[in-house]
């Protein structure tokens, strides 16, 4: 499974499949990608982790996907 996204492919997709909309980052258009953004989430701005965080959860609810990162549920709480 590959979880990359082409730039053609990133332009299309809409913005609600985004963790972070407003910069167009973390793409989670299907359970791969939301497991890939647990994954990076130690990558992004600590002011935004807990909107990631959130948005992480939302979508892997969508998508059926268990979130295991402590840090990641620890932050969608704040």
């Amino acid at each position: 499974m590959n979880d990359r996204i082409s730039y053609e492919e990133k332009k299309e997709l809409p913005d609600s499949v985004f963790g972070l909309p407003e910069r167009r980052e973390y793409p989670m258009p299907d359970a791969a990608h939301v497991r890939a953004a647990e994954a990076y989430f130690r990558y992004c701005p600590d002011d935004l982790k807990p909107k990631l965080a959130r948005a992480i959860l939302q979508r892997a609810s969508q998508f059926g996907v268990d979130v295991q990162s402590p840090t990641v549920l620890a932050y969608a709480d704040k």
